[in-house]
């Protein structure tokens, strides 16, 4: 069974997402990535993953569950980090962002099964990115010329994977958490989260920014 690893950065004030910001404030920010990091790692916990890990910039918090390795990121870019850990696993995997609280136990392992009848998989975002890519085999040319959050890096991914004649299967489409209309759409998509409820509880007026 193909392992699944959850690419993050320890949920910092200051430092994680910072476009929600000025809607809420440093601190309300990195306790929205902390609880999306956290509805993350728990559905991935309840997939039958048979390694699960997090690929950390940072060091471990309370919001790390039990059952998961952590490694390190290392490279510059994203492209770079993700090639990087690929390399660093060694074995058929599947990568999930932090940014996508909505995502489900179910989703995960349709993306196992399709990872096992395919080279790679791709998950689109409708920013133009992606929440996922799922690989058989560690390949760095994957991402190389491949540009990093824009509006067209899925599309420029899809045609690298094409380009490297990787069979590839497409997932379906999760919205990231950027800013802060995203951050109500995805909570109104699954209200019972830890970032709806943390959401819910700091009640910032959308759109609105934040008082003085």
């Amino acid at each position: 069974m193909t392992l699944i690893a959850v690419i993050a950065k320890a949920p910092l004030a200051g430092r994680s997402k910072t476009r929600l910001m000025p809607d809420c404030s440093a601190e309300q920010a990195a306790q929205l990535a902390a609880a999306a990091l956290a509805d993350t790692l728990a559905a991935v916990a309840a997939t039958p993953a048979a390694r699960r890990i997090v690929v950390l910039e940072g060091a471990p918090g309370p919001w790390l569950c039990a059952g998961f390795e952590v490694i390190r990121q290392r490279g510059g870019g994203l492209g770079e980090r993700l090639a990087a850990a690929f390399a660093d696993i060694g074995e058929p995997a599947l990568i999930v962002g932090m940014d996508t609280p909505q995502l489900t136990p179910r989703l995960l392992e349709h993306a196992l099964l399709e990872l096992e009848r395919a080279d790679a998989v791709i998950g689109p975002a409708p920013d133009g990115g992606y929440w996922a890519i799922g690989l058989r085999r560690a390949d760095d040319a994957v991402f190389a010329g491949v540009p990093m959050s824009d509006p067209a890096t899925c599309a420029a991914q899809r045609r690298r994977l094409r380009e490297l004649n990787l069979r590839t299967r497409e997932l379906p489409a999760l919205r990231d958490v950027d800013d802060i209309a995203d951050a109500y759409a995805v909570a109104a998509l699954a209200p019972q989260t830890r970032f709806a409820r943390a959401l819910g509880a700091m009640r910032i007026a959308e759109g609105e920014g934040m008082a003085a």
